[in-house]
């Protein structure tokens, strides 16, 4: 055989053999764990009545995913490994549009729809506003009462009800969407309850960026801009049930709180002004404590809630606005942890005192109390009425920013 013919041969055969060995088991099984590129997709989520398309982009990497619709910003689902490395859709949210715009199965007629607010982005001003009215350099404004008798999460068209404009933007080792819209002036006011209200002043130019890196870490970057002063305090309702929504309760979860203080509520939950010591009640959460273990006690801040629904003082410095670990959520079935980072000075931890089992979500079972919990990075509830809490005044050439992360791991679970 002459050497060209022999050495090409060779060739062939060499071509060969790594073919088979791209076939093998144990090529298909490095290919798959090689498939941990960060990647975003987009998809049709239903059409409003109006006309308008929701768009809904699922942000992925390895071993998590986080699917995010235009309408309301809302983080509609939520992938996580357990320590088991099996992944459930960990946050409350409904399976369809027509969940959030006009209710699930068993929705009371004539609800507003997503009372709830699963999953949304809230805003102009996350939290209550007492009596739905504040003052701004001697001129007083008014807005929606919505959870009379005070104004809640923005009124009756709120953030969470607003369709966003989106676009996937690079970020260094993640994958991102950046959402944006513009709060008109007077926005916050339906003219409905009461018929006659001012709502917010100034043209309020607002950027949401979620962006998904390859440690599971989901990371929320809000900034605004505005052409009147105003008050701003945004930030996400997602719910949270690191068991798989739809599993039961989160009275079993064990949270910590770097919080040493709280502020009390009137029976409105609106705050009274103190900002109290959680020391010896069933506030302090400075250690980690089962969720469950002192709802029920006889407590009248916990009656005014129906269980937790407060606002924890982080424990930084005042003016402190680094990126700090506010709380840290752990499941002890499936190992799940979820930690909150943030620059915001308080957190509302909110026990779903008032899910009823009248929403049904993707899974297709009933919210009942307690199935979920939030934990919503904030300024505190009604700032613009209380001068000694931290200002949420926004003036024209400021730019107000504030970032939140979502960090999940699972204890026992190592990444491949």
């Amino acid at each position: 055989m002459r050497s060209s013919t022999k050495s090409g041969l060779v060739a062939l055969c060499a071509v060969l053999v790594a073919a088979l060995a791209l076939a093998s088991p144990a090529a298909a099984k490095h290919k798959r764990s090689g498939h941990g590129s960060l990647s975003i997709e987009k998809s049709s989520f239903g059409t409003l009545p109006d006309g308008t398309a929701i768009d809904r982009y699922t942000l992925s990497n390895r071993s998590m995913k986080v699917a995010i619709i235009t309408y309301g910003g809302i983080i509609q689902e939520l992938w996580a490994p357990d320590k088991r490395g099996r992944t459930a859709n960990v946050t409350l949210g409904f399976a369809d549009l027509d969940g959030y715009t006009t209710g699930a199965p068993g929705y009371p007629p004539g609800a507003a729809p997503n009372p709830a607010y699963f999953g949304a982005i809230i805003g102009r001003y996350g939290n209550r506003i007492g009596a739905g009215t504040f003052s701004l350099d001697g001129k007083t404004y008014t807005l929606d009462i919505n959870n009379d008798p005070n104004s809640l999460h923005g009124g009756f068209l709120g953030f969470d009800k607003q369709v966003w404009e989106a676009e996937p933007v690079k970020r260094r080792h993640a994958v991102a969407l950046k959402l944006t819209r513009t709060s008109t002036d007077g926005e916050g006011c339906t003219h409905t309850i009461p018929p006659d209200c001012t709502g917010y002043p100034g043209n309020l130019d607002v950027e949401v960026v979620y962006s998904l890196d390859k440690r599971n870490n989901l990371k929320m970057d809000y900034t605004a801009t505005t052409d009147k002063p105003t008050v701003v305090n945004l930030t996400n309702h997602a719910y949270w049930n690191l068991a798989g929504e739809g599993t039961g309760t989160i009275y079993d979860h064990r949270l910590t709180l770097d919080a040493s203080h709280y502020t009390p509520v009137d029976a409105t939950l609106i705050p009274t002004g103190a900002i109290d010591p959680v020391a010896g009640t069933p506030f302090d959460f400075t250690s980690p404590h089962a969720i469950g273990e002192r709802i029920r006690e006889d407590n009248e801040q916990l009656r005014f809630g129906r269980g937790y629904d407060h606002n924890w003082v982080l424990d930084r410095p005042a003016g402190d606005t680094r990126l700090r670990e506010a709380a840290r959520l752990q499941d002890p079935a499936s190992g799940r942890v979820l930690k909150v980072l943030t620059t915001e000075p308080g957190i509302q931890f909110y026990s779903g005192n008032f899910l009823d089992g009248t929403l049904y979500g993707t899974s297709g079972r009933a919210y009942r109390q307690g199935d979920g919990l939030a934990l919503e990075t904030q300024h505190y509830p009604d700032s613009p009425n209380k001068p000694d809490f931290p200002s949420t005044r926004l003036d024209p050439g400021q730019t107000y920013e504030t970032t939140t992360i979502y960090a999940f791991s699972a204890s026992g679970h190592h990444r491949r």
